[in-house]
């Protein structure tokens, strides 16, 4: 008997072919945008690799030097005048007349010695002059009686120069007699002590009683010797500062200071060039310089503490990059140019360090397009990637605009108020 086909069966076979091709189709689709995905994927992370190898860099352009240096140094107050005053003889101090804080001219009486032996020695100078005096006015008179009768029998040659000889030996006593009265004079005139020049008693260190002694001083409980005033003349002041050697450049008679002291906050003193050393402290490797300022309302004092704010001619035709822009390798200084997107590297020549910046003698120009911070391994000709620059270097900041604008305070006339802000 011949098979038969089965219509429920023959519709089911079709259904699973159709389900096969479609399984089959599908997994050739996946497979298909896998490989296409992994293409993708593979050229995207290529491209990521290759601009990662390009390194970012900012530019930056070399900016004219500024036109005033500025830098802040420790400095020292001092009077234009200031001596220490000791006495001259030995003796008691009779009486004190300037104290501290006195306003004095020169020649002003600021104590009295009681010296009794010293009066007694000049009053003994006095007497031993007179009686010289006395001997060389006989002496003069007998050499003009012998000198009468030279031409007579009745004295001799020798005789007449005899007594010549005794005129000019006791003129030579006189003389040494009026040299020993003119010495105890000038002590006599030591009991005063005086003023050397106007100025203010700054210290006294003396009282009724105590014991002096010549030259060196008043002999206090300890045995030693120190003044007994200290006067000095405060019209002008003289201002010392310590400049370390890597500032010394901007020292020339053209440097100006403005002094801040704690006394009077807000207040700025104008001080000017004096003199400098013209040597370095070996120890400090620093050079003295002094200033000088008026003073004519005396509200600095000596040995006062200040803090000079140094200004000096800068040059701004000089070029200044940041320290960072330069780089330090065995070819020298060198900086990093960007042109048609690569890096040159050129030598250059630096001149001095400002702290964040620094001189560029030779080697750019102002149109210069400089890599900020180049890395250590940026070579000739390497491919780099311009980004953004920060804001920052060529344009001051609000800040920096601010403080620029901002008027100088001058020192004011009244202590009180100047105390009081």
């Amino acid at each position: 008997m011949p098979p038969t086909n089965h219509p429920a069966r023959t519709g089911s076979g079709a259904r699973g072919k159709i389900i096969l091709l479609v399984v089959v189709l599908l997994a050739i689709a996946l497979a298909a945008w896998g490989i296409v995905q992994r293409g993708t994927h593979y050229h995207s992370l290529t491209g990521a690799t290759e601009d990662a190898a390009i390194p970012p860099v900012t530019l930056i352009t070399p900016q004219p030097g500024p036109k005033t240096r500025q830098v802040d140094l420790p400095a020292n107050l001092a009077a234009w005048y200031e001596a220490p005053i000791y006495a001259q003889v030995s003796g008691y101090v009779k009486m004190w007349y300037k104290d501290y804080g006195a306003h004095v001219k020169r020649g002003d009486v600021l104590a009295e010695i009681s010296t009794p032996s010293i009066d007694a020695q000049f009053e003994a100078a006095k007497a031993h002059y007179n009686v010289i005096l006395a001997r060389y006015n006989l002496a003069v008179i007998t050499t003009q009686r012998w000198t009468a009768l030279k031409g007579t029998q009745a004295v001799s040659r020798q005789e007449v120069d005899v007594q010549a000889a005794n005129a000019a030996a006791q003129k030579a006593e006189l003389e040494a007699a009026r040299h020993d009265v003119d010495r105890f004079q000038a002590l006599e005139d030591f009991k005063k002590i005086v003023a050397p020049f106007d100025g203010i008693v700054t210290s006294r260190l003396v009282n009724v009683g105590d014991y002096v002694n010549a030259g060196g001083g008043n002999l206090n409980s300890r045995g030693t010797a120190s003044e007994l005033f200290s006067v000095a003349d405060v019209h002008r002041m003289r201002v010392f500062v310590s400049v370390p050697q890597d500032f010394a450049s901007v020292i020339s008679p053209k440097i100006e200071a403005e002094l801040t002291v704690p006394q009077y906050p807000g207040s700025r003193f104008r001080a000017t060039f004096l003199a400098t050393a013209n040597a370095f402290n070996a120890a400090t490797r620093t050079v003295t310089t002094e200033l000088t300022l008026d003073n004519g309302d005396n509200l600095l004092w000596p040995n006062s503490y200040a803090t000079a704010h140094i200004s000096a001619p800068g040059n701004p035709n000089i070029l200044i990059l940041p320290e960072g822009a330069i780089i330090f390798r065995a070819e020298g200084n060198q900086v990093a140019k960007v042109i048609n997107n690569h890096a040159h590297l050129v030598n250059v020549k630096v001149g001095i360090n400002f702290g964040t910046t620094v001189q560029v003698l030779s080697g750019i120009t102002k149109d210069d397009r400089v890599v900020a911070n180049p890395t250590a391994d940026l070579l000739e000709g390497d491919e780099v990637k311009i980004v953004p620059t920060t804001p920052g270097y060529n344009t001051p900041s609000k800040a920096q605009q601010d403080a620029d604008q901002q008027p100088v305070r001058q020192h004011d006339a009244n202590p009180e108020e100047a105390g009081s802000r």
